[in-house]
């Protein structure tokens, strides 16, 4: 959410980040709203002002033996008691308005991202390692998962549709191993405070960190009916209640401090939760319709910092670091790139990609995002910071990256340590983790 001040006092600058945005300008349309909400308050607190002058007035009319004037008075005080509710509601009518347009506008880009209008203007920041020679083709994930009978795509659609998967034996260990590898590291390693938290959240959480109202398409929604007897419908109406299965677990570790104020004593606040994550992937048709790059459903280590504004820089570089780390110990090949403004997430003010290189596929494919998002995500959320001074409450930044996505994580490891004849090696890091077991063979 934007601060529609700053946009009063900054308009051109406004309207220039979001060009960066390949959008057209919005604060003409912003501040006229915002001169009507303004106008409404003032119409309203000079009613309410003049309401309790007159009642003032009264009171002196009736001791001065005054019956006309405070007779008039009177009447001018039940008319403003009538004519309150509908100032009132003129001006909740425009703060909503407002509010709507306001939440529908994404986070303006800083100043050192790179412009662009898509992904073919992001830029490398730096990478590590190298891509490996084979002495034989190598294979993509679903083609090594199943020629070892432990990924099984066609089991997963009898259940569940298209986009899922059964993982089995010695990859569903590693999946686990993998994902309980990256919590140990951010945990005993980074300073992450591990968390376990709610899958299913309300609307309101969904809206704190921009889910909604722009994507809720791409949501899945958990809906608990009563059922209303006498219905027309055969079946009944159903009075519905919902709530929101988790796109990722940035949403409700980001929320833990919605419609509050910590002390900044607490901040940089570092939270990790390793959970299942659902996406209904509406604007995907199409794409990666095999295989585990793209799915409904899939398990991923978040992590998420609650900081100052001073901090948040500096922040965003040492999240970027603790998700660098748990690849470079699996050894896998990988490149950061800075996404250009018109490539950015909705919330994000600067985001790095992290690309590994899946050498089955031939290609470098997202793994992790982390992206600063300042005080978009907060203003949404109400989310706040006393300063160690105590003289002021301000708004905290929000950061949020994956510490990494750990289906793609076996898929890269899959690809990276597959031995010809088709079984995977297990890198050392993940041996203790899978009982000292080398090498994921065949099921027989």
């Amino acid at each position: 959410m934007h601060d529609i001040k700053w946009i009063r006092d900054n308009p051109e600058a406004f309207d220039r980040a979001l060009a960066r945005r390949g959008l057209s300008g919005e604060s003409a349309k912003l501040i006229a709203l915002d001169e009507k909400r303004r106008a409404a308050i003032t119409k309203a607190e000079a009613a309410q002002a003049r309401r309790n002058a007159a009642s003032k007035d009264i009171g002196a009319a009736k001791k001065n033996k005054d019956e006309a004037t405070a007779q008039s008075l009177m009447a001018e005080v039940a008319a403003l008691k009538d004519l309150m509710p509908a100032l009132e509601a003129e001006e909740k009518k425009l703060s909503a308005e407002l509010n709507t347009v306001l939440a529908a506008i994404p986070n303006l880009p800083s100043d050192d991202v790179p412009d662009g209008k898509d992904e073919t203007a992001n830029v490398e920041h730096h990478h590590f390692g190298a891509k490996r020679n084979y002495s034989f083709e190598p294979k993509q994930h679903f083609e090594l998962g199943e020629e070892l009978r432990q990924m099984d795509f066609e089991t997963a659609a009898k259940l569940s549709g298209a986009r899922f998967v059964v993982l089995k034996s010695g990859l569903a260990r590693m999946e686990r191993a993998i994902g309980q590898f990256f919590v140990d590291v951010h945990t005993s390693e980074h300073g992450y405070t591990e968390i376990a938290p709610p899958l299913l959240v309300r609307d309101e959480v969904m809206y704190g960190t921009a889910q909604l109202p722009k994507f809720e398409e791409d949501q899945f929604w958990a809906v608990k009916g009563e059922l209303l007897v006498g219905s027309d419908n055969a079946m009944g109406a159903i009075r519905a209640q919902r709530l929101g299965l988790i796109p990722t677990a940035e949403v409700p570790l980001t929320n833990m401090v919605r419609e509050s104020i910590v002390e900044e004593a607490e901040l940089p606040m570092r939270l990790t939760a390793y959970t299942p994550c659902f996406r209904a992937e509406a604007g995907a048709a199409g794409k990666d319709t095999r295989g585990m790059i793209r799915q409904h459903q899939f398990n991923k280590v978040e992590l998420v910092s609650i900081t100052t504004p001073e901090q948040s820089k500096d922040e965003h570089e040492r999240m970027l670091s603790c998700a660098e780390e748990v690849l470079r110990r699996l050894g896998l090949h990988y490149r950061v790139v800075t996404l250009c403004a018109g490539d950015m997430g909705f919330p994000s003010q600067k985001t790095y990609d992290i690309e590994v290189w899946l050498p089955g596929q031939g290609m470098y494919r997202e793994i992790s995002s982390c992206s600063n998002c300042g005080d978009f995500q907060a203003r949404r959320m109400d989310a706040r910071y006393r300063t160690k001074e105590g003289r002021a409450v301000r708004h905290v930044h929000t950061l949020n990256g994956s510490g990494v996505a750990v289906g793609r994580a076996l898929v890269a490891v899959m690809e990276t340590y597959q031995q010809d004849g088709g079984s995977i090696a297990v890198p050392d890091a993940l041996q203790s983790y899978m009982g000292g077991k080398t090498v994921i063979e065949r099921a027989t």
